[in-house]
């Protein structure tokens, strides 16, 4: 296809926006320097054994010793990064050209494992930087003519290999920044993310606003093979150099050679490299990383990938497993699987002794215990398929166990499931391809909930308790299935939302912010209720007003605190017909007369709701006033009267008014955050409620919000500060969420507020895709590593 080359003006501009994005990531280093020095602090504070604790304590000194060192090299490498590329010894990101895979024959290890760990921090920022970071490619090659360099600055894949290299060549061992990329890549992602938003305003400035080239999405192969998405993002770059890098070091020691094409496993099994550190992708499935999707989505995408290919894999012809008509398990390993349920209690004492102590050792050896259970188990197996079953169900355990986030107290309970799951996984194939499987859901809540304890804080905890309680039932049931694990998986869920509103001081913020709903929520009914009574009566625009904007108010208040039909809620409801009978016109003498009888009466209804909103003293004389001032008017006006059946019948409306109340979807709801300390009547310092603000959130994202499972742990980032936060409950309409911190500090937040948090990255989940779908992802990498253990 012909292209017009482009003109100095289109070069130059271009040269312009790098320099401004470096300029801007270089004038961010401060902050990642910031992130790294907190967590290394922070991470040096906690308890451990002697050996964490000494080891934390090096990597703080040597990060103090030498982190100018990295930030300054660092900013040199990202402001050299801007020249023309020239190879180098650490070669290109992605083997876009020249020798293929040859070319990584000669890169020593400290090189190959750089550039692992540098795609692999590139795949999470990208999955933050996607959107912004296409719209910015898309202008920039339409101002040059032609894709990005893959060691283009301008893609996350550079910046992320620059600052690996940095760290290391400043003396810093690989493995302290393995310590801190977790919030390290979530600053790099958020400075990324606010330069590629600067620098494509800056397009917008100059005119650059191209149209989405469909095309270009699609990339050919050498044999002329269409692949979708190829450069739509990083992802799929940062992918394809994680599986080049792992062809090359298989090559260079001895393993694949380059050009044979993926490992084999057994007889007609062709083993498929994982991605990003084991997250693999189906052959020929385009990056997953498009446009409009949210990273629940995304998530969701690359699940089902995982599940796709466990599914390829037992279903070889290799293992003949049937994923439709499984059979019943054989005779002598049914046999063993019932004597263990029998057993269980005696069986495991011996660890359960063992890991009081918490200590590494006791999580190897429990891990030892497991790849015992499975080898004993193997021996019963009459069928090629039942091993294949117990060698992954047995690799999915150990990945569990070796989860050091989960406090060794309540490993030990996991670790009593993995019979019990490898009974359902014989019977039910489904266990193996839907992530909505019982078994699945519940070890995948049971391990979110726990995540963000430490060993001493949930060692003899009620949920301790529940998790040891659902792990017995299981064992004794006479059939493990799918009924038993449903029926503890819905138990555990209705034991989490008394367990996480317990504590006396969330209790009572709970109840208050449910009582918040509800009052928001029926004075904006009441409202629309007296709108439609009102359209046709002819009222004065003052009494409108108060009826709408602080009579509503005062009903739905006293409505909840009261209840709809307690004495004083009627009385307010009948305020409110009389309030508009008496600033009706009055032409005959006994009508202003019954007025003037009524008035004292009516005005002190008036001052008592308002009384119950707070409105007091000079601001409530007046609203009063506003309001007798129009009494007043009327009085002598010579209009039309409403008339008293109309009157009767809107007091009839009003005093049964929730029966006529829908519960449809309604518009953003207010959240006045000076209402909860008094509401509490406790001190409130440690509660913080965050209100919407109007800012611009997707509808998906909104959805995500109202879907979030309690229990689960994320790290919330609010004015400039970090938190670690359990999602304890959501109030019934889903418009308000509770977060809980582990220093007893509280966040309240609304929810169109709390999926822009989502949005934009400052709340992100501590394990987003389920601890089972992490085992399978590692069974499936050690099973490509390994691949005659399946069989063995």
């Amino acid at each position: 296809m012909h292209t017009t080359p482009p003109s100095v003006p289109q070069r130059r501009l271009a040269r312009q926006a790098r320099q401004r994005f470096v300029e801007g990531i270089c004038g961010g280093l401060a902050d990642l320097d910031k992130t790294v020095q907190d967590f290394l602090t922070a991470l040096m504070n906690q308890t451990g054994t002697a050996r964490e604790m000494q080891s934390r304590r090096d990597a703080w000194m040597q990060y103090q010793q030498k982190h100018s060192a990295w930030t300054e090299r660092t900013g040199k490498a990202w402001q050299e990064a801007l020249a023309p590329h020239v190879s180098s010894t650490r070669g290109q990101l992605a083997a876009g050209g020249g020798g293929g895979l040859s070319q990584f024959e000669l890169l020593s290890d400290d090189v190959v494992e750089n550039k692992i760990l540098a795609s692999r921090m590139a795949l999470t920022v990208t999955e933050q930087v996607n959107h912004q970071f296409d719209t910015l490619r898309q202008r920039t090659q339409s101002l040059e003519g032609q894709e990005l360099d893959n060691s283009d600055i301008l893609r996350p894949d550079t910046v992320c290999l620059l600052l690996v290299e940095q760290w290391v060549d400043a003396g810093l061992p690989r493995t302290d920044l393995q310590t801190v990329v977790d919030p390290l890549q979530r600053e790099l992602a958020n400075l990324l993310q606010k330069h590629y938003q600067a620098v494509n305003v800056f397009y917008v400035e100059q005119g650059i606003t191209p149209q989405v080239d469909l095309k270009s999405k699609v990339r050919r192969t050498q044999g002329g093979a269409a692949t979708g998405g190829g450069d739509s993002g990083t992802g799929g770059l940062a992918s394809q150099a994680l599986a080049q890098t792992r062809q090359a070091m298989a090559a260079a020691r001895g393993g694949t050679q380059p050009g044979e094409g993926r490992p084999m496993g057994p007889p007609g099994m062709q083993m498929r490299p994982p991605a990003h550190g084991g997250h693999p992708r189906p052959q020929g499935m385009p990056t997953a990383f498009a446009n409009g999707m949210t990273p629940l989505t995304r998530a969701r995408q690359r699940a089902q990938g995982v599940m796709g290919q466990l599914r390829r894999l037992l279903t070889q012809p290799a293992t003949g497993f049937d994923m439709v008509n499984a059979p019943p398990a054989s005779a002598a390993l049914a046999h063993a699987l019932t004597a263990h349920r029998v057993h269980a209690d005696t069986y495991y004492s011996g660890v359960a002794t063992l890991m009081e102590d918490y200590s590494p050792a006791a999580v190897v050896q429990l891990v030892g215990a497991v790849r015992e259970r499975s080898t004993e188990l193997k021996k019963k197996a009459t069928t090629t398929g039942e091993k294949a079953i117990i060698e992954v169900v047995a690799l999915m355990f150990q990945s569990i166990l070796a989860e050091d986030r989960i406090p060794p107290a309540v490993r030990v309970w996991f670790a009593r499931l993995q019979v019990p799951v490898l009974r359902v996984a014989l019977a039910e194939p489904e266990f193996f391809s839907n992530l909505d499987h019982p078994a699945r859901k519940l070890i995948d809540r049971m391990g979110a909930c726990v995540l963000g304890f430490d060993a001493t804080s949930i060692n003899g905890s009620a949920l301790e308790a529940e998790i040891r309680r659902v792990v017995q039932v299981i064992e004794q049931y006479p059939e493990t299935g799918r009924r038993v694990f449903q029926l503890v998986y819905d138990e555990f869920e209705k034991f989490l939302a008394k367990f996480l509103t317990e504590k006396q001081v969330t209790s009572r913020l709970v109840s208050v912010a449910q009582q918040v709903e509800q009052r928001e929520t029926l004075a904006i009914q009441y409202t629309i209720e007296l709108r439609t009574m009102l359209r046709d009566m002819p009222v004065r625009d003052e009494i409108r007003e108060f009826l709408f904007k602080t009579w509503a108010e005062v009903l739905a208040l006293s409505a909840v605190r009261d209840g709809p039909q307690h004495a004083d809620t009627v009385a307010f409801k009948r305020t409110a017909a009389d309030l508009v009978w008496a600033a009706s016109a009055k032409p005959n003498r006994s009508d202003r007369a019954q007025v003037i009888q009524n008035l004292p009466a009516l005005l002190q209804r008036l001052r008592q709701g308002l009384t119950l909103l707070g409105v007091n003293g000079a601001a409530q004389d007046a609203q009063v006033k506003v309001l007798t001032d129009t009494l007043a008017d009327a009085f002598l006006s010579k209009t039309a009267s409403i008339p008293q059946a109309h009157i009767d019948a809107m007091a009839k409306r009003l005093a049964n008014l929730e029966d006529f109340i829908s519960d449809a979807t309604l518009g953003d709801m207010p959240l006045n955050a000076d209402n909860i300390e008094m509401m509490l009547g406790i001190d409130a310092s440690s509660i913080h409620v965050i209100a919407d603000n109007g800012a611009p959130v997707d509808d998906a994202m909104v959805a995500w919000a109202q879907d979030l499972q309690p229990g689960t742990w994320y790290t919330l980032d609010h004015n400039g500060a970090s938190a670690q936060v359990q999602y304890a409950w959501q109030s019934q309409r889903k418009q308000l969420h509770l977060f809980a911190a582990v220093d007893g500090s509280s966040y309240l937040i609304q929810v169109r507020r709390l999926a822009a948090y989502l949005q934009a990255g400052l709340l992100v989940a501590q394990d987003e895709e389920g601890i089972t779908l992490r085992a399978t992802r590692d069974a499936l990498a050690k099973l490509d590593a390994n691949p005659e253990r399946l069989l063995d």
